[in-house]
């Protein structure tokens, strides 16, 4: 096998750049998953692209992306995590130039679809570099940087894309890729010590690879397009891959189809387990009780932790009226909790430990997601939501820092990349889950709450179908202009209230799924056998750690 050897010197006193280096690139694939949002209006009016185009703009980067998680972060180990990890932001920042100098919205969706590509390569293969270059206190700051990166990052994108669009273009949200990405590489080549795993004998597990996209990829498609295609039911006249679905949603059928290759590929990969041979997933990461339940109760907390940001710009936006840069500026207040997080997350976790600390930051994101649905109908001041956002991102900076270090805790470095790659897929099947369940809450809430409040004003039935029909497809985005024309201020009236309550039942979802998160993760144990009990010497730090089966012991580097 390929182990984890010790950094040159230069790289051991200089691995905090290489940290900044690793949470950079990780900032810009997180933030493409949501810088897109606010940028849509533009990009439909430059390039004259329909509305399932503009969706597809949105969605191919996150389809691709959950789906090859798990494959890259197993061939990181193999090939080189640094390599892998400076391979993925080369081919992200030229997706993102092609995106940028796009013609029309085909070639936009397959540069999207290629940036999702190099975001899978960059994202689980950061975390096992930190996992392999940072022990002891240092790998707390270090996964708490990382943690809040994710946390913060992800409420930048709107107020990142929104600046950007109306002072600029649409394509600079695509273009500021570019320098920002070339500097990855080269700090990543400079500051980043290239690490490897373990080498098993055999072919690759090409077959399990294949058998994990399809299936991950399917899920993950039925989650994003069930409100579009209708979750059993067709809605309207569907039609996908060439064929008009009447009868039953396609849905179904894709997460059916989902689970039976998932079913076939733990099977496949339990029997290459069992033989010894090189495989995409060891399920043996998961008799690691703080693995399977971190894993577990992450994805459940990945359920409610991002699915507010899908709902409150819609509300910010739609209902009161912001513009895209004011909307991005109030959710800023979630950044700076994520990022104020990461330095009280180190000090917590000497004092109370790291799963004390998942629990405080989960509890904290409660409190904020369920002020946030108490306050969001109950005033048109939307600044009395900021203290709340505040709390909200504090709780986001602690829980997911932590509770990735948790995860990984036990893991043998040299299956860092393997597990990582696990972990990363986990969460984004969490979060598009979650986003899937409180869009559905969204939208069912606004189209009845709607179709109320019209009647309330004695509207005909006649009247009231077309125009809830017209405002749940469009997300409400047609009820500021209704609100400011005499002939229709009374839908849009009804429309904007409806919003509210939908906004806040998606807030109380939210903070449902993170209680939940909460319970679930009292089934961690703080007697962690992680390698943050090892000397801090540097040789203790990196040597080989043994699992499972015995290893073949590494020959000597003029051998190899």
């Amino acid at each position: 096998m390929l182990v984890d050897y010790p950094p040159p010197m230069a790289m051991t006193r200089n691995r905090w750049l290489g940290l900044f280096f690793l949470s950079l690139g990780v900032s810009l694939i997180i933030v493409d998953a949501t810088i897109v949002n606010v940028a849509v209006p533009s990009l439909i009016a430059d390039l004259k692209i329909n509305s399932s185009q503009a969706q597809w703009i949105q969605e191919t980067y996150t389809l691709v992306f959950a789906a090859l998680l798990l494959v890259f972060g197993r061939l990181a180990d193999v090939f080189g995590r640094r390599r892998m990890f400076q391979l993925g932001a080369l081919i992200f920042l030229i997706a993102s130039a092609a995106a940028a100098f796009a013609g029309d919205g085909n070639l936009l969706i397959a540069a999207r679809t290629i940036q999702g590509i190099g975001g899978a390569m960059m994202l689980p293969t950061s975390l096992s570099l930190l996992n392999a270059t940072f022990t002891g206190r240092e790998r707390g700051i270090a996964f708490a940087v990382w943690g809040s990166t994710i946390g913060g990052t992800a409420a930048l994108g709107p107020l990142l894309g929104g600046w950007l669009t109306t002072n600029f273009s649409w394509r600079w949200a695509f273009g500021i890729n570019i320098p920002l990405g070339l500097m990855v590489i080269i700090g990543a080549w400079i500051y980043v010590a290239e690490s490897r795993g373990e080498e098993a004998e055999g072919r690759p597990d090409f077959i399990g690879a294949v058998l994990s996209v399809v299936s991950i990829g399917s899920i993950v498609f039925g989650l994003i397009e069930g409100r579009v295609y209708g979750w059993w039911m067709p809605i309207g006249n569907t039609e996908l891959l060439g064929y008009i679905w009447t009868g039953i949603s396609p849905i179904p059928v894709f997460f059916a189809f989902g689970a039976v290759t998932m079913a076939l590929f733990i099977a496949y990969e339990l029997r290459r387990n069992r033989a010894g041979k090189i495989a995409l997933l060891d399920l043996s990461l998961f008799a690691l009780s703080s693995f399977r339940n971190g894993n577990f109760a992450a994805a459940i907390v990945s359920l409610g932790e991002f699915g507010l940001l899908f709902a409150l710009p819609l509300w910010l936006q739609n209902s009161l009226g912001h513009n895209a840069f004011e909307t991005g500026a109030i959710l800023l207040a979630l950044a700076i909790g994520s990022f104020f997080a990461s330095g009280m997350a180190s000090p917590l976790t000497n004092k109370y430990g790291a799963i004390s600390v998942v629990r405080f930051g989960i509890a904290f994101e409660i409190i904020g997601v369920a002020a946030i649905g108490f306050l969001v109908t109950r005033t048109s001041n939307d600044l009395v939501i900021i203290p709340a956002l505040f709390a909200y991102g504090i709780g986001v900076g602690l829980a997911t820092a932590q509770l990735t270090g948790v995860v990984l805790a036990d893991v043998p470095v040299e299956r860092g990349g393997q597990a990582s790659g696990t972990a990363s897929t986990v969460r984004q099947l969490g979060s598009a889950l979650g986003i899937a369940v409180l869009g559905s809450v969204l939208f069912t809430t606004l189209g009845s709450e709607m179709t109320t409040n019209l009647k309330a004003y004695n509207a005909p039935d006649s009247y009231i179908g077309p125009v809830v029909e017209v405002t749940v497809n469009s997300a409400g985005a047609n009820l500021q202009a209704w609100s400011h024309d005499t002939k229709t201020a009374a839908a849009g009236s009804a429309g904007r209230q409806a919003l509210g309550t939908a906004a806040q039942r998606s807030a109380y979802v939210g903070a449902g799924f993170l209680l939940l998160g909460l319970l679930a993760s009292l089934r961690l144990k703080n007697e962690v056998t992680s390698r943050d009990s090892l000397s801090e010497d540097t040789h203790d730090q990196h040597k080989p750690r043994k699992s499972g089966k015995a290893k073949r012991q590494p020959k000597p580097r003029s051998q190899r």
